[in-house]
């Protein structure tokens, strides 16, 4: 794993949902399912999120990195 380019919270509730990108174009999420089972980690494809996430991504992504994180989540 390369170094981070940046890190965007997408979370609309009090359970966390952020996503790490990475410059080898790698993507790590850090989630809560629960209350009971916080900060769950998973490695994802750019495949592997949906449309109407890559969407929230994209919208709270700092506009410094956007351009870097459209073409790694292959946007739109």
């Amino acid at each position: 794993m390369e170094n981070k380019i940046c890190e965007i919270s997408i979370s609309d509730s009090w359970l966390g949902d952020t996503y790490i990108f990475y410059e080898d174009n790698s993507i790590k999420r850090v989630f809560d399912y629960n209350s009971l089972s916080c900060d769950v980690t998973e490695w994802l494809k750019p495949k592997q999120i949906s449309k109407h996430n890559k969407d929230k991504l994209i919208k709270k992504c700092p506009e410094s990195c956007k351009e870097k994180i459209m073409l790694i989540l292959d946007y739109p």
